[in-house]
């Protein structure tokens, strides 16, 4: 038997129910380390104590919130890769409305990515298996493509988390040599962020197929090349996408009614609150809470992302970085 559940963007994720008695035993094994269950009344619950090992949403890395496959190292043997490899692999870019511009895998690193263009267009129509549409970035401030419900999670995750200052789908069509035999394949996202480009493909793990994986190898061996990062994301980590999505309601401009935004820094100065408490000792509480949502996005503020968010998540105020920023 299962439990079908849809989050706030009609995602539905199928969640299998436990018998009893094993819901008993995890329950017992772990009563150890639950914390006693939150009251309405702040002023006499006890604070507890915050995640030793959790996920910080001030201070993550994109990388820390996604599943990564790994497995395609495997296929790197089945690759034409002799001495002049990053010769002959070429990748196609467009820029405007011109023809396509071709440049070896050698000189990837040279290729000025500023004014290209998705090298396919994204199609809508009825009956078509994937779901295309356009994500708003707050970093890029502008719309970029998706063609399908995961993608659209990395697009705002990525925003998120990333770093980022520039996002561009389907950057480059890469040809690459396998067993004497040319293919085809076109990577789903070229991020530009703060620690230099991360190339990604995004793909559920249940549909990775054996020439997925020669593509990915293939696709890995070309940003090793260039000196990227890449990834192949096939999910996120338990609570993320929920927490992250609600994270997003905060994300435009936000006028700073009452100076509420200081109110809470000031408040998370003194350690990690549950987040009942910490707007509960703003001015006006309703309006302190829609203000924490916007600290939260721009990660001024943090939370264990390891956690369902609620009233009793603890929030902490964003610890400096190497530049002294919050």
């Amino acid at each position: 038997m299962t439990v079908a559940e849809v989050t706030g963007r009609q995602h539905l994720t199928v969640v299998p129910l436990l018998p009893i008695s094993a819901v008993v035993i995890d329950v017992l094994r772990s009563a150890a380390d639950v914390q006693p269950i939150d009251s309405w009344q702040g002023s006499t619950r006890p604070i507890p104590e915050a995640p030793r090992n959790g996920v910080w949403s001030d201070s993550c890395r994109l990388e820390d919130l996604a599943f990564l496959h790994r497995g395609f190292a495997e296929y790197a043997h089945l690759l034409d890769l002799d001495e002049r490899w990053s010769a002959r692999w070429t990748t196609s870019w467009r820029v405007g409305q011109g023809s396509p511009v071709v440049y070896p895998v050698r000189d990837l690193a040279e290729v000025d990515v500023s004014g290209s263009v998705p090298v396919r267009r994204f199609t809508w129509r009825t009956g078509q298996y994937h779901r295309p549409g356009l994500e708003y970035m707050v970093a890029t401030g502008r719309h970029h493509g998706f063609e399908s419900f995961e993608e659209e999670c990395l697009l705002l995750v990525a925003d998120f988390a990333a770093g980022l200052h520039e996002a561009l789908s389907q950057p480059f069509r890469l040809r690459f040599h396998t067993g004497g035999k040319t293919v085809d394949h076109t990577p789903d996202y070229l991020l530009l962020t703060k620690t230099g480009p991360f190339l990604v493909d995004v793909r559920p793990a249940d549909r990775i197929h054996p020439e997925d994986e020669l593509k990915f190898a293939a696709t890995f061996e070309t940003a090793l090349a260039a000196g990227w990062r890449y990834g192949v994301v096939t999910g996120w980590r338990r609570h993320v996408w929920e927490t992250v999505d609600a994270f997003s309601a905060g994300r435009r401009p936000l006028n700073n009614v009452l100076d509420m935004q200081n109110q809470l820094r000031e408040v998370a100065a003194h350690g990690p609150l549950p987040l009942r408490d910490l707007v509960n000792r703003c001015s006006i509480p309703a309006v302190a809470r829609a203000h924490a949502l916007h600290l939260l996005w721009h990660r001024e503020l943090g939370v264990d992302l390891s956690a369902p968010y609620g009233d009793g998540s603890l929030i902490r105020l964003a610890l400096p970085t190497l530049d002294g920023e919050q």
